[in-house]
């Protein structure tokens, strides 16, 4: 029998020890900036916050109104298909055929997920073994790392630098990790430097992963967001990618749907078949009154789409008039909703992102913590209006950091 004072001991009596690959996870780098910005703002600060990735726009209203009639069907109130519904699948197959040419079998070819993230950290648990290499982009979107250290695998980082424009140098690849290689991200346009990625690009990413047997996850969160009127290129559009591997798309940015968690993994049938059944040993798929939403968004009118981009390009230019006046010079960002810009001399990322928030109450993310390489950036969301924006850069400018 147990005592009322078994129960009250303190939890410290009965040691938890967690896994050790739990001790082996990244930092979550970002968790800190949130609680320096909390804590200006909790001191009475105005603070513009740009160091976030979240949209700030709702969800449009007809996507809303087609989870509110879903709801009411009862039969969304029953189990899912453990791989979804078919006209989800069928919905995501249509537009990417409209959108970029490729032709997708729903069944076969297309994966619903729990969130990109979701897709992101499981791959590598489903492709490597411990000790397996994956190759990585630095600077990079940090859950990629997640992933890896989930599977007990080992990273080469892939250094992404202004002058390639930010793409990876496939011939800086040594002999030894393209042997050991069995996994590649990429992420275009790119989470935090905002580069975009050419058709030729893909094309020589399929020669170098067929060459070297090598799986290509392409991360398309932010493939509808491309600016001068230039569309973003999916990696599937490159002939043989389905060969070689897969990509990830989310309705988190395209659609304002980030609290939906709503993505999809699209392209190798056996990867996609092997994401389908370790999800099936962990989900029962979404609730069909989201799926339902989500082939409303991807099959209804796209001019919900087309007015977010010129949102952000109208906000981009905005900003960017902004640094001129500052001279605060920068490349401007040719898709995603981020800026990517260099630091003023005599800072690291970190201590040029603690300035802005101490003496501009801006905040920005440090480069730093998207990988060494981010290092001498920070990285800018456009997840606010052009007058907060001009104001930020007003405010950076009165700094004179850039005289």
């Amino acid at each position: 029998m147990h005592s009322s004072e078994d129960n009250a001991r303190p939890t410290s009596a009965f040691p938890i020890v967690p896994a050790e690959v739990m001790t082996q996870l990244p930092t979550q780098f970002f968790a800190t900036l949130v609680q320096k910005v909390n804590r200006e703002i909790a001191a009475g600060h105005d603070v513009i916050n740009l160091g976030q990735g979240n949209p700030d726009t709702p969800t449009p209203g007809h996507i809303v109104s087609a989870l509110q009639e879903a709801a009411a069907n009862p039969l969304y109130h029953k189990y899912s298909p453990f791989t979804g519904f078919a006209f989800l699948k069928e919905a995501i197959a249509k537009r990417y055929l409209e959108d970029y040419g490729v032709e997708l079998d729903p069944e076969k070819e297309v994966a619903i997920l729990f969130g990109g993230k979701t897709g992101l950290v499981q791959l590598p648990q489903i492709l490597l073994n411990p000790g397996d290499l994956c190759l990585v982009p630095d600077p990079g979107y940090p859950d990629y790392w997640s992933g890896v250290a989930l599977a007990k695998a080992e990273m080469s980082f892939m250094p992404l630098l202004a002058d390639n424009a930010f793409l990876p140098d496939y011939g800086r690849i040594s002999p030894a990790d393209r042997a050991r290689a069995k996994l590649m991200f990429l992420n275009y346009p790119n989470n935090p430097t905002s580069a975009v990625a050419p058709l030729s690009f893909y094309e020589d990413t399929v020669r170098f992963a067929r060459e070297n047997g090598i799986v290509v996850a392409s991360d398309f969160a932010y493939g509808a967001i491309g600016f001068d009127g230039e569309r973003p290129v999916s990696f599937l559009q490159a002939p043989g990618a389905k060969e070689v591997g897969i990509e990830f798309y989310t309705l988190s940015k395209t659609y304002n749907m980030a609290g939906w968690r709503v993505g999809f993994a699209l392209g190798n049938r056996d990867v996609i078949s092997l994401i389908n059944n370790l999800q099936d040993h962990i989900y029962v798929s979404l609730f069909g009154g989201i799926q339902a939403a989500a082939a409303a968004a991807l099959t209804s009118s796209q001019e919900c789409v087309q007015e977010l981009v010129q949102r952000y390009e109208s906000r981009r230019n905005a900003f960017f008039d902004g640094l001129g006046r500052i001279g605060w010079t920068a490349e401007k960002p040719g898709g995603s909703f981020f800026s990517w810009l260099p630091v003023p001399n005599g800072f690291t990322s970190e201590s040029f992102a603690d300035l802005l928030l101490k003496d501009a109450k801006v905040a920005v993310a440090p480069g730093i913590g998207f990988g060494r390489h981010g290092e001498g950036y920070v990285r800018v969301g456009l997840l606010t209006s052009e007058e907060r924006l001009q104001e930020a850069a007003e405010r950076i400018g009165r700094l004179n950091l850039f005289v």
